[in-house]
């Protein structure tokens, strides 16, 4: 299945806006990921609008164009009427842009919505139909075949007016291409499964075009002024792109039943899920607020937003001369039939397991919030069994279980903790921090940080970004040492601080370096007197010496004096 819509997977910030703007949930979030369920999806296109991180964009079909544009068959415009609106109202004007880059010629797709309304005409007129359902929006006919399957009987049997535009250029033009163009996306996947134009262009992507080629439409005034030869016929059908844009198109009404017009996917589920209660209504039925004027890749030209572009199409409906065209006889009917949802029902039992698992136990604990993107908490615990969400979705169970474990883990740390605002005002502090400053918890929350500490570090924090990490700071009240971590909290004006009671450290070094002190002193002492030992020892043996030789000089001279005699 080609896909209509990507995710940049890179910008997604796992918001769930996406999902909470899709009005049929197809829209799966695993791993921290969003991903479209092409087989769900009805390519409304909310959730392009509603990214505010441009997470999702529209495929887009220039290149294939341009490869179309490029080739030998001529290509020729099927142009919604919608046009007007998002563009200029000359279709003149519009057709003369078109041929410049390369398209052979142009026409309005009301040609095709004409035929469709003569067919919607002929349906009431037959009286079978207890209601009518009549759209031309593919996003309602997607949404009746996927989630409304028994609004089928009620849903008119006719091919789109693009669709039937299609079939008509390829009769007239069995040789050339035919590209539509469109405020929309589901267009794309509609020209694709019907087979009757061989590709679709949105007014963004032409657009792009138009300014990639340096075609400016307000320029092309005088050229077409100066060649232009016709004016167009009135089409009734050029009111489709508005609201009760269709019922508009009618040349008479059928007494037997009540027009009435249906817009935004909201107002069309509420019908679509209580159609057998209504009778003889026919209802035009848009998927966008406002109509077609509104869709998701329409551009807004001018200030005024859908009144002003209401007003536009109003006018330019009324333009052109007189003139009542033949209606086609070709087949324009389509029996639509149900799609299959690929989604299952889980048994009781399974919805109650999931529910427990974010620690909802009993429908008071469902608190319905709609932070995840779904409407109910069962609703999405369908979703997760479905394995299209995440049991942490839950936003106020995490919120709950992550403020739990926060507070567990700071309110039992061994050391101090506390945060100020930018006014140093103490925002939160736990019984640690508050033993440490010798102030109680329930005093110094909320209570200004200079009563207890000298602030000058966190205002070079706030306003000259500096931070430290395990400082030793004494606190003046209770005279305990810290070892002081300062950091601010990432994205806000806040400090945290960290506090580690290193004061038996302080105290033990402290005795320790008298402990030392104490011992080089006996030591020093101790030394000294050994030196005047030594030195009275020195002394002593110093004298005792000199006696000892002079004796033994005295005693070595007799000795050698009687030898002397002797020898005599």
């Amino acid at each position: 299945m080609r896909e209509y819509l990507n995710f940049k997977q890179a910008n997604c910030k796992n918001c769930y806006k996406c999902l909470r703007e899709c009005p049929v949930k197809a829209i799966t979030v695993l791993g921290d990921r969003a991903r479209i369920r092409e087989d769900l999806c009805v390519l409304c296109g909310h959730c392009t609008g509603a990214c505010s991180f441009n997470a999702k964009e529209v495929v887009n079909d220039v290149a294939s164009v341009k490869k179309l544009l490029g080739g030998k068959k001529k290509v020729i415009a099927s142009v919604a009427p919608a046009f007007a609106a998002s563009f200029l109202p000359d279709f003149a004007i519009f057709k003369s842009a078109l041929k410049k880059l390369g398209f052979a010629d142009a026409f309005e797709t009301a040609d095709g919505a004409r035929e469709v309304t003569d067919r919607y005409n002929k349906l009431l007129s037959g009286g079978k139909y207890k209601n009518l359902i009549a759209s031309a929006c593919p996003s309602i006919v997607r949404l009746i075949r996927l989630y409304y399957p028994d609004a089928l009987a009620y849903l008119a049997p006719v091919v789109s007016p693009m669709v039937a535009h299609g079939k008509m250029l390829k009769e007239k033009f069995p040789d050339c291409k035919i590209v539509f163009i469109g405020p929309c996306i589901a267009k794309k996947q509609e020209a694709d499964e019907s087979g009757a134009l061989d590709a679709v262009l949105t007014f963004e992507e032409l657009n792009a075009m138009f300014k990639e080629a340096g075609i400016e439409l307000a320029t092309q005034h005088a050229e077409v002024a100066a060649t232009a030869t016709e004016t167009g016929a009135k089409n009734a059908a050029r009111y489709y792109p508005i609201n009760r844009g269709i019922i508009k198109s009618f040349d008479s009404f059928q007494t037997d039943y009540e027009y009435i017009s249906v817009d935004g996917l909201a107002r069309a589920k509420e019908v679509l899920a209580n159609i057998d209660t209504l009778s003889g209504m026919f209802i035009e039925m848009h998927a966008c607020e406002f109509s077609c004027i509104n869709g998701p890749c329409a551009l807004s030209r001018e200030k005024g937003g859908f009144i002003k572009a209401t007003e536009t199409v109003r006018a330019y409906a009324k333009t052109g001369a007189e003139s009542k065209k033949p209606y086609s006889e070709l087949s324009l009917e389509y029996k639509y039939k149900k799609l299959e949802d690929g989604r299952k029902t889980p048994p009781e039992d399974e919805i109650k397991k999931i529910l427990a698992a974010t620690g909802k136990h009993c429908p008071e604990d469902e608190l319905n919030c709609g932070a995840c993107g779904y409407n109910t908490c069962r609703e999405k615990a369908i979703a997760v069994y479905n394995g299209m969400a995440e049991i942490s979705m839950c936003v106020p169970y995490m919120r709950e279980r992550a403020e739990g474990l926060s507070y567990d883990i700071i309110q039992n740390s061994p050391n101090g903790i506390f945060a100020v605002d930018s006014d140093l005002q103490i925002l939160e502090i736990n019984e640690k921090a508050a033993q440490l400053m010798g102030v109680s918890k329930s005093s110094a929350k909320g209570d200004s940080l200079e009563k207890y500490h000298n602030p000058a570090d966190f205002y070079r924090a706030l306003y000259e970004n500096e931070f430290f990490t395990a400082r030793k700071v004494k606190l003046e009240k209770t005279g305990k040492w810290v070892e002081m971590t300062l950091r601010k909290v990432k994205n806000q004006n806040l400090l945290f601080c960290i506090m580690k009671d290193i004061t038996e450290d302080v105290d033990y070094n402290s005795k320790l370096d008298k402990i030392k002190k104490e011992t080089a002193e006996v030591a020093e002492n101790v030394v000294k007197k050994q030196m005047r030992v030594v030195q009275e020892i020195a002394s002593l043996l110093g004298e005792t010496t000199a006696e000892t030789k002079i004796a033994l000089i005295k005693m070595r001279d007799t000795i050698s004096a009687q030898e002397r005699d002797e020898q005599k």
